[in-house]
Parts: structure tokens; sequence; C-alpha cells
């Protein structure tokens, strides 16, 4: 099939019978043009399928394009999209739209689409670092072009925040295992290195120390490697001599494979288990999550993005978005005939 060249400004003004500034003024301001004429361009125009270029003319006059970049991970994990709906939710209330390009959780990948969505003028730029180092849009955000990190703060670069309370989730969901009177408490990760598991891993650790637990190194599996299955990770663990009478979940990925784990071993008495993050199947498993709401996560972005564009030299803020235990039966578990 022949593909039609789109119609121009000019090629309306000619079946309209106008001039093409009679055009433009239509599309920018057409109180200013006879009623009768506004029709003649308005026909035209449907009957051609003419699109104007607003963003063209915004960006003539000095102005913005009412569209904000949001660049994360991996689509197939749920956080990621539910992060984006709150964002998208809140923008669209104020005549914003959003662009999402996804750098599959890879460091490497975040400069590639930072700089694709900056290309395209975006008014802000909404990001999840899965990189090092975000210097490589101190110049951008001197330009102008506010910057706001979601769940990790931005790294060498002076930016506003919106993070969990991941070290408050975990020393919560540890201290009501060791409460419960469990000690060989496991914790399992992957990544570990990014700053949203290492305030969970220090949680972690705290609660622990907290009660006399010191030493937790034998009972840490902390990885930064996508290729290792979760599964894996937590069959380990519970083919340990001295098995953990309690497990605790960096992420939903990893809950997930503790799940895998334990149905792979069905002789094996299940220890109790909390994962952080929660998920669609979590409530029909009975699976304890330590939760909080992406959504709002991503409407907290959005609404920190707006207030960065109407006041640029504002100081820079870093919100903490509250946690919650939900009590599902898996973290109620007692030490029992596991405790060693």
């Amino acid at each position: 099939m022949a593909v039609q060249p789109r119609a121009t400004l000019d090629d309306v003004a000619r079946l309209a019978g106008v001039s093409s500034k009679t055009v433009s003024r239509v599309y920018a301001d057409r109180d200013v043009v006879a009623p009768e004429t506004v029709d003649r361009v308005l026909t035209a125009a449907k009957r051609l399928r003419f699109r104007p270029n607003t963003l063209a003319r915004r960006l003539r006059r000095g102005g913005g394009t009412n569209t904000i970049g949001f660049v994360m991970g991996d689509l197939g994990n749920p956080f990621y999209y539910k992060v984006a709906g709150g964002i998208e939710e809140e923008l669209r209330r104020s005549g914003y739209s959003l662009v999402v390009a996804t750098t599959d959780d890879t460091p490497d990948g975040e400069e590639r689409v930072a700089d694709a969505l900056l290309a395209q003028r975006i008014d802000a730029l909404l990001l999840i670092p899965a990189a090092d180092d975000q210097s490589y849009l101190e110049g951008e955000r001197q330009l102008g072009t506010p910057v706001i990190a979601i769940d990790r703060p931005a790294r060498n670069l002076i930016a506003d925040s919106i993070v969990l309370e991941n070290h408050r989730g975990t020393y919560e969901a540890v201290s009501r295992l060791l409460e419960l009177g469990h000690r060989r408490i496991a914790y399992a990760c992957n990544p570990a290195e990014v700053y949203s598991q290492a305030e969970r891993v220090r949680g972690y650790r705290d609660a622990m120390a907290s009660f006399g637990v010191q030493d937790t190194a034998d009972l840490e599996r902390l990885a930064d490697d996508r290729t290792i299955r979760a599964e894996t990770i937590i069959g380990e663990l519970l083919d340990e001599p001295d098995a953990p009478t309690a497990i605790v979940t960096g992420n939903n990925r990893m809950t997930i494979g503790a799940l895998r784990a334990l149905r792979a071993r069905p002789g094996t008495t299940a220890p109790a288990l909390i994962g952080f993050d929660d998920f669609d199947t979590a409530d029909v498993l009975g699976v304890t999550v330590i939760s909080y709401d992406p959504v709002e996560l991503g409407r907290q972005a959005a609404r920190l993005a707006l207030e960065r564009i109407g006041d640029p030299g504002g100081f820079t803020r870093q919100i903490d978005l509250p946690t919650w235990i939900v009590a599902r039966g898996t973290g109620e578990r007692p030490p029992g005939d596991l405790q060693r």
C-alpha cells in the first residue's frame, strides 16, 4: 500500500481559500478569526487529515512540551508499571503527557534512554536510577530541566527524590520474627548494591543486632547477578545443615523464588517467610509481605516534578513513603522444631 504524504498547513490554506497565516491563527487563537473562516479551515483540515504540530509551535515560542519522561526498569516487574500508572494519573490532571522508556534494569541503558527522552525536550525527567552515577544529567539540570529520582536517590546529582521507608520496613519485619522466637533469620536479595536493598539489609542487620544477633554473614545471601535464579539462592539456604527458621526476601521476585524453592522440597517444613513488595497472588497464597503503595509513589513523584517545574530554584527534597506489614500467614509461623 502506498503511503500518502501528510498534508501541510499550505495545503489546508489552498483548500480553504485563505492564507497560511490565517490557518495559523485558527490554531493559535481562533477567537480573532471570523467564525465562518474558522469553519472553512477546520473543514479543510478534516478532509486532508491535517494535524498541527503543536510541539513545534510551543518550542518556537520558548515554551515547554507539556511532556514528562520516565525512565524505568524491566516492564515485566509489576512495581514499575504501577509506579508509571501513578505518574500518568497525576500528570493527566495537570494537562501533561507521559513518555516512558525502559532500561531493562541495566546501568548501561540508563544514560542512553535518558538522553533519548531529553532530546524530545521534555519538561522534566523522572527516573529509577540503575547506574552508579547520574552526574551526566547535571548539564541538563542547570538548563532548567527538573530531575526526580524514584525509589533510589540520584548519585552525584542534586535532585529531588522519593523513596520507600526501606530500613523501617525490614526492621519491623525482622523484629516480628524475633519476637516469635526466631533467631536464625536469613535475608536474601538480588540485586544487592542498589540503594533500596542496601537500606533493607541495614534494617535487617539492625533488628538482628537489637536482639543480640551480631554476626549474620552466614544467613545473608546478597547477589548482584540477574542470571542467578531466585529459587537457586533460596534453595541453597534451605539445603544448609543449619537451615534458617525464617527468611526475609528483598523483593517480589525473590519471594516468588522462595515459594518455588519450597514447592520443590515437599518434605521440608516451611520456614517463616516475609517478602518485601506485595504482588498480585500474595493474598491467595497467604504470603506475609512488607507492603506500600507503588501507585502513590508515582503520584508523589509526579507532584514533585510539577512543583519543580513551577519553582526551578527551590530547595531539593526527599520524600519517604511509608511501608507496613500485611500479615497473611507465612510470616506468623513460629520456629517450632526448626529452631536450632
